[in-house]
């Protein structure tokens, strides 16, 4: 069930709201915990009921591991959760990718398993395996029993793609949320503006995007110089706008029942450092790779080679969390790359012009995401060698009159891809990313008004008139 289909919006979303607060105002909490709990169940359950069982064991032993060393903290008890969560990822996301790795390098013919990746796996995965390393060193107590743990891991709002909440941040709120809460309507109503505002992103931006990069990535080979730059921006832009507006509708879904989700997602195209990039995209995962993997390793506490290793490693590991292939392994390790180039520059006390900075970063993770779409290592260096103009330029006959007589003058191809016409809609998109505040500034002065009413009603007309054919967000594939 996906948050931009009919079913959900129409259906399970208003039946889940309305039993919910039904629950609630007959001063039954507990019961309304548990009717969120078995809706949360109900949308995993309705993209293949095959792995509920598997949910709930993994909650069970987890939530048993962490009483455990809520009682007493044992080094070995954890190592064994940690390790537990790991091997199931590892089995459902890895299996197969390794024995092809075998296969081919080792010229055997063992048969792949065929395993389906359970859905939301890597984002559970990572937010138990804190839950656990939380417990042991003592910064979550208290039992705040199983039917909370589980709500907490199965929230459906965060289940599928984050954010990768933590322990410490959500059962405080789900405590506190047994006592009234005065001000809740104003909270549901910004609930109500960020999730349309994020359904808008998806359909009426993300989903119009997704062709022109899908179509040029196909046939990357073919692809020169005009080409190469429309794919690239199409597919940086298909992947901000698809993945801000799941990070948008998971907040807004869980202020609609009164808990503030943390932020994933914090305008990334305005940063001016590479550093500053990953401080803004997918800001759980990058809190979750510092927190529980890239200090543990050594961290900035260690000597500047160690530092340095400990970013490379922890990038590369974090490419490897995104996909089973090796380009997303590589796409780790070039952002691994750019974190240490950068770490080197600032250590120099070098200063580069903002606007400078910005284009330097943005035009480094442009590059990054061709590799990250791309179907293999040689579409990839095809494109960037066409972005870098090796294979020749183009310019699209539609913008060639505009050059007047320099149209004339040098002898560029016609794209085969793109008609210059998306350019008029990219870089606008592109100004408009790098310029303006987000969706939860302008929240931040949220108001019951006309004018917040209209803009709220604005945003969901046009997503439902084009909703259309629901298609999947692109996290929902790791």
């Amino acid at each position: 069930m996906l948050f931009n289909s009919a079913l959900f919006l129409y259906v399970f979303l208003p039946v889940v709201v309305l039993g919910y607060y039904a629950a609630r105002a007959r001063g039954g909490y507990a019961q309304a915990e548990a009717w969120l709990l078995a809706a949360s169940l109900l949308f995993y359950a309705s993209w293949d009921i095959r792995y509920l069982p598997l949910l709930l064991g993994s909650i069970a032993i987890n939530y048993r591991l962490g009483q455990s060393l809520r009682r007493q903290p044992c080094r070995r008890w954890l190592a064994a959760g940690v390790a537990l969560n790991l091997a199931l990822l590892g089995f459902y996301k890895y299996a197969d990718f390794f024995l092809g790795e075998v296969n081919a390098l080792a010229g055997t013919a063992y048969p792949l398993l065929g395993v389906i990746l359970p859905l939301g796996l890597s984002f559970i995965t990572f937010q138990q395996i804190a839950y656990l390393v939380d417990r042991f060193r003592g910064q979550s107590r208290g039992d705040e029993g199983w039917l909370r743990y589980a709500l907490f891991v199965t929230f459906f709002p965060q289940l599928v793609a984050g954010p990768i909440v933590q322990h410490r941040e959500i059962i405080p709120q789900l405590a506190a949320l047994a006592r009234p809460t005065p001000g809740w309507p104003l909270g549901f109503a910004t609930g109500l503006f960020i999730f349309s505002v994020g359904l808008f992103k998806k359909v009426v931006i993300a989903d119009r995007l997704a062709p022109w990069a899908d179509r040029a990535f196909a046939d990357a080979a073919a692809l020169g110089f005009f080409d190469a730059w429309t794919a690239a921006l199409a597919y940086t832009l298909q992947i901000y706008f698809d993945f801000s507006a799941y990070s948008d509708m998971a907040v807004g879904l869980g202020l609609l029942f009164g808990l503030r989700l943390p932020l994933n997602f914090l305008s990334p195209y305005q940063a001016v450092t590479i550093s500053d990039f990953w401080r803004r995209w997918h800001i759980t995962l990058g809190r979750f790779l510092r927190d529980y993997l890239y200090i543990p390793l050594g961290g900035n506490r260690q000597r500047l080679a160690r530092t340095l290793l400990a970013l490379a490693i922890t990038m590369l590991l974090g490419g490897l969390w995104h996909g089973a292939a090796w380009t997303f392994v590589a796409w780790g390790g070039l952002h691994g790359a750019y974190l240490v180039v950068y770490h080197l520059w600032r250590r120099g006390r070098w200063r580069l012009p903002r606007p400078l900075a910005w284009a330097l970063t943005f035009i480094a993770v442009v590059f990054a995401w061709v590799l990250f779409r791309a179907d293999s290592f040689a579409a990839a260096w095809h494109l960037w060698g066409a972005m870098l103009g090796l294979h020749g330029l183009d310019l699209p006959n539609t913008l060639r009159p505009m050059l007047g007589f320099l149209g004339e003058a040098v002898a560029w191809s016609t794209p085969r891809q793109a008609n210059g016409l998306e350019m008029l809609i990219l870089l606008p998109l592109l100004v408009f990313v790098a310029t303006q505040p987000n969706v939860h500034d302008r929240a931040a002065g949220f108001q019951p008004t006309w004018r917040w009413g209209m803009t709220t009603f604005g945003a969901a007309a046009a997503a439902v008139v084009l909703l259309g054919q629901p298609t999947t967000f692109i996290y929902w594939a790791f």
